[in-house]
């Protein structure tokens, strides 16, 4: 409330000062409850920082246990960096394996001849295809650097265009698909193809097929692949001799076999494609007629003739025919759907499969429906020739004339100044020819994702190992958190000064706040119970294996006393964890799975972890940072005690204010009484002095 101000008068009697002094009695309750409050406040954030810090530390704890922790993260190298690399998966097994890059996955890539700057693309649909995707606008005519803004803008990840220098002041078209694979190839349409053939991107072609495969001349008998070795005793070997040539192809039978060489002058194109059907139908089963006659050939007796009481018998006769042996046990029935082979001629003659998936090939359905086969030369290298194998005993294949052509001339048309030409890459994994229409690979090798970025020139090592590195980092970070959480449960809860000057770590800042919170909570028994916890979890032995190396957190370079310290040092009686490096880094290259299980592992064989340093410390700190536990029921209490002392703060607030109010108009009243008083007593005392004047 202001003071008293009276013109001419004003705290002449210093009212003011006796109401504050008054006042200043009345206001101890108040700052009293003022200062608790602030206790609170205090206390509360102090708790909030223990939640904060163990809460850090439990998710740190968490990462060296789940699923994701970094144990078991791999990492995968490569002996040829510039042209593949690898990324490892968590599930990747540790292994090295073979790979050659034959050719990583190509796009098409198109140059058109000179333009002149500025030049006019006239107006038209233009349409682009490549694999699945389609893109067609309309186009009003206009520059041809806006023609390229425009497509680039409609074209985002599939086309792109651009203007390259090629001669001074004269510049070419480039239009590229963004996609790789021989089945993404770069198709114009509508006003395109008129442009591009103008421009001189593409021109027609003629083309320049041919039928092989009608006369048993251009028959050879297949490789010997020793598959013969692993089948029955007594099966008849595959034959030449059961295939057949007709006007309409070849018909190969139970257990026949051959090679068809492909024309010389087409077997040398890198752009080769055969085509052909087959079809396959069910026939009696030799294995069956077979098992039928298992028993020796009977060949009738010589006979002999009885003339006057005298037998003759007659000489046997010599045929020269000798009965097969028969095989040790019955004929199975054979029914194998890997018929179908290309013949590469790359280094020594091989043959490698044309996998049954491509082609749903099935021995036992006996339908006879008929499949078209297309083999290409860009997943199978210098391919000249097809081989088929017919296995089966109760099955004949019919194959059609075969058609080879040059895949990208028999399109129609052909680039004029192809940069780059779509096709899919090719790789060996450990002899292994495989193709691909994308540059990373991740179905080959279990978890493992490949990168190709160009040919090998020498095969290349891909090595899966462990990433020691990451799972270093996090034990350092489990070590930071936890001695963060120590730190700030000595200072809650001891009242030495030191504590906080041996953290070398904090700020001036920092150590002024700490000095605020020393002692805080010296008799709260939950502080030190948590750091009591949290070092015998430590310490304490891990038996989960009997042939486990590492059972303690002490073998592995981390303990109280990793240093070796022999001295007397205060700090290091505090709890606080050291890490020996050195020590560290061989446990990490030599007993990675023992350490892993350290943290976390499952004693009663319920594939579920409930032991370990990780699970342990995660299940201390549980009780104390999750919702209703001990720091938030702390948290809990000091906010109700923290709303009742500011309603109680308000309320003296209320009273003080209405007493200094009430000091205030009392002692106004009294100084006006007093005032009036004085002008009574000065008017008195001039009437006085005015009567003596008279007489």
């Amino acid at each position: 409330m202001a003071g008293i101000g009276i013109p001419g008068v004003s705290d002449k009697y210093k009212t003011n000062d006796l109401v504050e002094g008054l006042m200043k009695v009345e206001r101890i309750p108040l700052t009293r409850e003022q200062d608790t409050l602030e206790s609170y406040k205090t206390q509360q954030s102090a708790w909030r920082d223990v939640n904060q810090k163990m809460s850090s530390l439990r998710d740190s704890v968490k990462t060296l246990y789940s699923y994701d922790n970094p144990f078991n993260n791999k990492l995968a190298s490569s002996s040829d960096e510039y042209a593949i690399t690898a990324d490892a998966g968590r599930d990747a097994a540790y292994d090295s394996f073979k790979i050659d890059v034959v050719t990583p996955a190509t796009c098409d890539r198109l140059l058109s001849k000179e333009i002149e700057k500025g030049e006019e693309v006239p107006q038209g649909t233009y349409t682009f295809k490549t694999g699945d995707k389609t893109i067609s606008y309309k186009w009003r005519g206009g520059k041809i650097e806006d023609f390229i803004t425009s497509l680039n803008k409609r074209g985002a990840n599939t086309i792109k265009a651009s203007l390259i220098g090629v001669n001074r002041g004269r510049k070419a078209l480039l239009i590229e698909s963004l996609k790789t694979g021989a089945d993404k190839r770069l198709v114009f349409e509508d006003a395109a193809l008129d442009y591009a053939i103008e421009k001189e991107i593409i021109r027609k072609t003629a083309s320049s097929s041919k039928t092989f495969g009608t006369s048993s001349r251009e028959f050879e008998s297949p490789l010997d692949d020793n598959f013969s070795a692993t089948e029955q005793k007594g099966m008849p070997a595959l034959s030449i001799g059961g295939a057949k040539a007709g006007s309409n192809g070849i018909s190969v039978s139970p257990r026949g076999g051959l090679q068809i060489k492909i024309p010389s002058d087409l077997a040398a194109n890198d752009n080769l494609r055969v085509e052909f059907t087959i079809k396959a139908s069910q026939v009696q089963d030799i294995a069956k007629a077979m098992n039928e006659n298992l028993g020796q050939p009977e060949i009738p007796g010589a006979g002999s003739v009885t003339f006057g009481g005298i037998t003759i018998v007659n000489k046997p006769s010599e045929t020269g025919i000798a009965a097969p042996a028969a095989p040790q046990e019955p004929l199975e029935e054979i029914r194998n759907n890997s018929v179908l082979y290309a013949v590469s001629a790359y280094g020594d003659e091989s043959e490698i499969e044309i996998p049954p998936s491509a082609w749903k090939f099935d021995p036992n359905s006996g339908s006879g429906e008929e499949v078209k086969i297309s083999v290409d030369a860009k997943k199978f290298p210098k391919l000249s020739a097809i081989a088929i194998k017919n296995r089966n005993t109760g099955v004949r294949l019919d194959v059609s004339a075969m058609t080879a052509f040059d895949a990208k001339k028999d399109l129609g048309f052909e680039a004029v100044h192809p940069v780059s030409e779509a096709g899919d890459a090719v790789i060996k994994y450990e002899g292994i020819t495989i193709t691909r229409p994308e540059n990373d690979i991740d179905d080959v090798v279990p978890n493992v994702t490949l990168h190709l970025t160009d040919k090998t020139e020498r095969t290349a090592t891909i090595s899966i190992k462990p990433d020691t590195e990451s799972a270093k980092d996090a034990l350092i970070q489990f070590v930071g958190k936890y001695n963060q959480t120590i730190a700030e449960l000595n200072i809650l809860s001891q009242n030495k000064p030191e504590i906080i000057e041996e953290l070398d770590y904090l700020t001036d800042d920092e150590k002024e706040k700490y000095h605020e919170k020393l002692g805080l909570f010296f008799n709260d028994f939950s502080l030190s119970s948590a750091k009591g916890s949290m070092q015998r979890i430590i310490s304490t032995r891990y038996k989960f294996s009997d042939s486990a190396t590492v059972t303690m957190l002490n073998q592995i370079g981390i303990s109280t006393n990793a240093t070796n310290y022999s001295g007397y040092n205060p700090g290091k009686m505090r709890g606080y964890l050291e890490i020996d490096e050195k020590k560290l880094d061989e446990n990490l290259k030599n007993n990675l799975e023992d350490i892993k299980r350290l943290f976390g592992y499952d004693s009663d064989g319920d594939l579920i972890v409930d032991s370990g340093i990780g699970y342990l410390i995660d299940k201390q700190l549980t009780s104390y940072v999750q919702t209703g536990g001990i720091l938030a029921n702390k948290d809990s209490v000091l906010n109700r005690q923290i709303d009742a002392s500011q309603k109680k703060i308000t309320k003296l607030e209320s009273q003080l204010d209405d007493k200094e109010a009430e000091l205030r108009s009392k002692y106004g009243q009294m100084e006006g009484t007093l005032n009036s008083l004085e002008r009574q007593q000065e008017g008195i005392s001039n009437f006085t002095k005015q009567n003596q004047r008279g007489n």
